[in-house]
């Protein structure tokens, strides 16, 4: 049974997408990769045993040429290609405020129901669209396209993989962001449905550009699974659990030792962009330091799966392209964490949150109370930073439940 019934009540002109790298690209590619060298073995990548692959210093030598030589001779983008274009995907044009059009990317599962609540799930740095595709294959199996009770949208935020960079020549931030995706979301109909309006979750990014969606009229109940912010008074500071407090630690940890690369982002964006784009090598270093640090190792995705994200920001150019949002929160001397306790920003919709301890800074969930209308949360005991891959049944769920608190039905 179909999943591409668009919506009756859309206004934008949807395109079917097929994700289709041209083979000399490809070619060029793994060629690129074969000539890119590896750094030469020192005391620093060479602190971790197997399988950690990662230490305090950063990946380990261990890891980086087991890993490069997998991607050489034993990854295959396009077999990988197809298995990412099972979830039906489109394209969009969608026109800011001021005139300028994003081409924006998303995958979709629409219901044939009527009273369907639409749903949309923002990834974050350095994630894309293809962690929800798990999720989505789950959602798949469990409804039928006229039993779905939700239209499950998972749109390429601007700059990310597949959708359009911001402009070239003015900023661009995460109000911005939340601008396009509430254009996207309304442009699909959403304000025909049951509940006027539509879902917001996010983690990391998608968390920061979820707090300036909730001002949009359209937006009407937000799931969170990140939050960075500061201890607030009345609070506990370290949370009310022994999870918690261990995961006030592991919050800690990444202030003070694991932020590095953010004020690199926010300080010297245009630098980064041009380093990070000149190899697949220092992507696959930069970004699987993330997917080391910030997962479950109980969870945590299978090489390919990382390795997947890491091939589609080469081939799309996101790496420069996709920072900006750090310019507004480590472009200082002190991470700024008010985002998510900024009062502009107070969630006054039905707000839900989700606690996965190996999160790079698991935030207890008092501490996320204070910052908007919480009715609903959940802790769990393992799962991690990028929650869609690492536990799709579990965050598929949490965010069922919420909906059926919220709204009093799935």
């Amino acid at each position: 049974m179909s999943y591409n019934q668009i919506p009756e009540g859309a206004s934008l002109k949807i395109e079917p997408f097929k994700l289709n790298i041209d083979q000399s690209k490809v070619d060029h590619f793994y060629q690129l990769l074969k000539l890119s060298p590896l750094a030469p073995l020192t005391f620093e990548n060479n602190q971790a045993t197997p399988p950690a692959g990662i230490s305090h210093y950063g990946v380990t030598m261990d890891w980086m040429k087991k890993t490069k030589e997998h991607w050489e001779s034993k990854y295959d983008w396009k077999k990988r290609e197809k298995r990412i274009n099972d979830i039906p995907q489109y394209t969009t044009d969608v026109k800011d405020d001021d005139g300028y059009v994003f081409k924006i990317h998303f995958a979709a599962l629409f219901s044939q129901k009527q009273d369907a609540i639409p749903i949309v799930w923002l990834h974050g740095w350095p994630g894309d669209y293809l962690e929800f595709l798990g999720l989505m294959r789950l959602v798949r199996d469990k409804y039928p396209a006229d039993q779905l009770p939700y239209h499950i949208i998972v749109p390429s935020l601007p700059g990310y993989a597949l959708s359009s960079g911001p402009p070239a020549d003015k900023n661009f931030d995460t109000e911005g962001i939340a601008r396009i995706v509430d254009k996207l979301m309304v442009g699909l109909g959403a304000e025909q449905s049951s509940i006027n309006g539509y879902v917001a979750q996010g983690g990391d990014v998608g968390s920061y550009a979820c707090r300036p969606l909730s001002l949009h009229r359209a937006c009407k109940a937000v799931h969170l699974n990140f939050g960075l912010m500061r201890h607030p008074e009345g609070t506990s500071p370290t949370g009310s659990t022994e999870i918690e407090a261990k995961g006030v630690e592991r919050f800690n940890a990444f202030a003070s030792d694991g932020s590095a690369y953010a004020y690199f982002h926010g300080s010297r964006p245009a630098t980064v962009g041009f380093v990070l784009s000149s190899s697949p090598v220092a992507q696959l270093a930069w970004i699987g330091d993330k997917f080391l640090c910030w997962t479950d190792p109980n969870t945590r995705p299978s090489t390919d799966d990382i390795l997947d994200s890491i091939t589609l920001y080469w081939f799309t150019q996101s790496l420069a392209r996709c920072i900006y949002p750090y310019r507004e929160f480590y472009s200082k001397n002190e991470v700024d964490y008010i985002v998510h306790s900024d009062p502009k920003y107070h969630i006054k919709q039905p707000l839900g949150y989700s606690y996965f301890p190996m999160e790079l800074s698991p935030i207890p969930v008092e501490w996320v109370a204070t910052t908007g209308n919480m009715v609903w949360s959940k802790s769990h005991e393992s799962g991690g930073h990028f929650a869609a891959f690492e536990r799709p049944e579990t965050l598929l769920q949490d965010v069922e439940e919420f909906v059926e608190k919220v709204f009093g039905k799935k």
